[in-house]
């Protein structure tokens, strides 16, 4: 049965630690999505140029963490990022101890899988820009940085938007992965409750309703991003 009464905040409650909670699932989908974008520009950028060595690691990479399970690749930045990050600190001369917190492995973690599917929306929405706009540009005296930011660039977005809006649901939704890692968000207090309290319905429903606010929330926020980057284009 549903009990209203443990979701009250205080001490008598546990309203104040699922907004914490909350907060932790925001922040850390907030920033993998950030780090995803830009390892996801990478990416694209590894796999439009003519080098046939960043198109095969670039191919490699997105092919190998879309075909292993999500929670797999957690658990292999989880287990292995800090040998990694120890390695990388030998080369420069760093012998010590390192230890990565769960929020940067978290992020890490995310990061890397939401950009897989990034990289492809973005890929896509490059694609679908008119090489004759390029060359248009071209013809007019405009340098490379300039096509970028004042020809690619705004078409890439609008065109990218409804995709990096999925990948942006799919990210905040794979948070509820990451408390293996002891990072406590919605997922890791609705157990941490309920082993306390002895109520599982109340807090996994609590938790479904949070994931339910949010997503909602979001795909309206990326709607109106999307109608405003499409004013002045005709369908």
């Amino acid at each position: 049965m549903f009990k209203f009464e443990k979701l009250v905040f205080g001490d008598s409650g546990w309203g104040d630690e699922f907004l914490i909670a909350t907060s932790m699932t925001l922040l850390v989908s907030i920033m993998s999505m950030g780090l995803g974008l830009t390892i996801a520009i990478i990416t694209v950028w590894a796999k439009l140029i003519q080098n046939r060595i960043t198109r095969i690691i670039a191919n490699f990479y997105t092919t190998v963490i879309r075909g292993v399970p999500e929670l797999l690749v957690i658990y292999l930045i989880f287990f292995g990022g800090n040998a990694v990050v120890m390695k990388i600190a030998k080369i420069f001369g760093y012998n010590g101890y390192i230890e990565l917190n769960a929020l940067t492995i978290a992020t890490i973690a995310i990061a890397i899988i939401s950009a897989t599917y990034s990289s492809e929306v973005l890929r896509a929405a490059y694609l679908s820009i008119s090489k004759g706009q390029i060359e248009a540009a071209k013809s007019t005296g405009m340098n490379k940085f300039s096509i970028f930011i004042k020809v690619i660039s705004p078409q890439v977005i609008r065109h990218a938007l409804p995709g990096i809006g999925n990948v942006w649901q799919i990210t905040l939704k794979d948070t509820s992965l990451i408390s293996v890692t002891g990072l406590v968000e919605i997922m890791r207090q609705s157990r941490i409750s309920s082993n306390v309290e002895h109520s599982p319905l109340t807090f996994l429903i609590t938790a479904a309703i949070l994931y339910l606010c949010l997503t909602t929330f979001s795909g309206r926020f990326f709607k109106y991003l999307e109608i405003n980057y499409s004013k002045g284009y005709s369908i």
